[in-house]
């Protein structure tokens, strides 16, 4: 980039401000500059100097190099992406254009992608009532906390640093269940599973004792401990994320409640500063970080997509938990992943091929119709069980990123995205333009199947080129 070329970072200081969840107002006050200011840098009226770059980058603590880059080339890259799909097929649109629509029209194209986000969430959506899955998804208090969740990418920066805080309370209280005796007057209890009578975890407020079931292992022991902790310690903070989730109904507000909690245990076993910095110097090894800190694989896994702290983020994961007849019980999404919610999920990803082999992890690099690549790994893991005659429960989970953030990670360690061989994916069958797909199970969306009184191909359909 020129050093004499403007530089308009509207849209890139515009999500920073929302992120930071900052007003105009909160952040004209950081920068020393009046709000209009920044309202006309937001809208590209303005460009940013060379100074205000530099308290931008203090102010938040920002790499400058990362902060300054050529936002042109991410969004002529978002373009060229959306324009691969099927439907601007017929149009002639070369390269340099839209490198000029994304430099020269930047409020344009930031409208353009909008326009084909919600398009492909209605496409989405048509999907699900085609397979069966659409029925009142918007009076789901499932989908209603996991949108919660997503709109926050799963980072709770109220309940991160509450949480540290109580780390070293119960560092100092020698554990976790000194800590609760000495500062709640809670006594822990291990029960055998008959006592328990089918819970796991009890609390007995009338004599103030938290009674565990003696089959949980011990990572289980150590999460539901931390929950104890949450619930004690975090109850302002959680009331207060519910205030601003604004839950439709009592299950919603249940369920978001569980999530939180579960989210500040998590926090409170892997402590965010300490968790991020041990899970980049082991490059993500999940296995290495889980016996570190005396978490189970999926709590480890879970905790990773939540390292989106400002000047300490890790890699954005996307994380699935899912059982062998596909029924998703956990979705969080810091990558971007593509993933429908109804509807079945693509057969060709590793994640529903691992049950009932060994607990290893198997690795994948991904490829979606529209070009965007992918790094998967999943692992079955087994919950429950314990004792005689308890069935353990068996799930899938995986974890996907970028493929560019893939050798970051030691499952990739010196891999070269670029000639990485890909396995080349869809959203759902619905969703997906891979007419050759030979694990396709309906049609996609507008394509007419030809009849086959003549010819059978490997594929369960022939669709009209028209």
């Amino acid at each position: 980039m020129s050093e004499s070329r403007p530089l308009f970072l509207g849209p890139r200081l515009r999500r920073l401000r929302r992120e930071l969840g900052l007003t105009q107002a909160a952040m004209a006050e950081d920068l020393g500059i009046s709000p209009s200011y920044v309202a006309l840098i937001e809208h590209n009226q303005r460009p940013v100097t060379a100074d205000l770059l530099l308290r931008i980058a203090r102010s938040y603590r920002l790499d400058l190099g990362e902060l300054a880059g050529d936002d042109g080339a991410e969004t002529t890259r978002r373009l060229t992406d959306l324009l691969r799909d099927p439907v601007f097929a017929e149009i002639d649109l070369p390269a340099l254009e839209v490198a000029d629509l994304a430099a020269s029209f930047p409020g344009v194209s930031e409208a353009l992608l909008r326009l084909y986000g919600a398009y492909s969430r209605s496409q989405a959506a048509l999907a699900e009532a085609g397979s069966g899955g659409g029925d009142g998804a918007g009076q789901d208090p499932v989908a209603e906390a996991r949108r919660f969740i997503a709109r926050h990418r799963n980072f709770f920066p109220s309940l991160d640093a509450r949480a540290e805080t109580l780390a070293a309370a119960v560092a100092e209280a020698g554990d976790a269940t000194t800590y609760l005796a000495k500062a709640h007057g809670i006594r822990t209890r291990v029960l055998p599973g008959e006592v328990m009578m089918g819970s796991l975890r009890r609390f007995d407020r009338h004599n103030q004792q938290l009674l565990l079931d003696e089959g949980l292992d011990g990572a289980s022991r150590a999460f539901h401990i931390a929950l104890q902790v949450a619930l004690s310690d975090c109850r302002a903070d959680l009331n207060e994320l519910l205030r601003q989730a604004a839950p439709s109904s009592p299950t919603a507000a249940t369920l978001l409640r569980r999530q939180l909690t579960g989210y500040a245990a998590a926090a409170l076993l892997m402590p965010y500063a300490r968790f991020q910095r041990a899970a980049a110097e082991r490059l993500y090894d999940i296995e290495v970080l889980s016996r570190q800190f005396g978490t189970s694989f999926e709590q480890t896994a879970h905790r990773l997509t939540t390292l989106g702290r400002p000047g300490q983020e890790g890699v954005p994961f996307f994380f699935i938990r899912l059982d062998a007849a596909g029924n998703i019980s956990k979705r969080l999404d810091g990558a971007g992943f593509p993933f429908a919610a109804h509807g079945g999920g693509c057969p060709l990803w590793t994640v529903h091929q691992v049950f009932g082999g060994p607990q290893r992890i198997v690795t994948q690099w991904l490829e979606l119709p529209d070009g965007q690549r992918f790094f998967s790994l999943a692992r079955v893991v087994r919950s429950g069980g314990g004792a005689w005659g308890r069935a353990p429960v068996e799930r899938a989970v995986a974890l996907a990123c970028a493929a560019e953030h893939a050798p970051k990670l030691v499952y990739a360690k010196g891999q070269d995205p670029a000639r990485a061989e890909t396995t080349p994916i869809g959203v759902n069958c619905r969703l997906c333009t891979r007419a050759a797909c030979t694990a396709r199970a309906l049609p996609p969306i507008g394509r007419e199947i030809l009849p086959d009184d003549y010819r059978r191909t490997a594929a369960p359909f022939t669709f009209d080129d028209s």
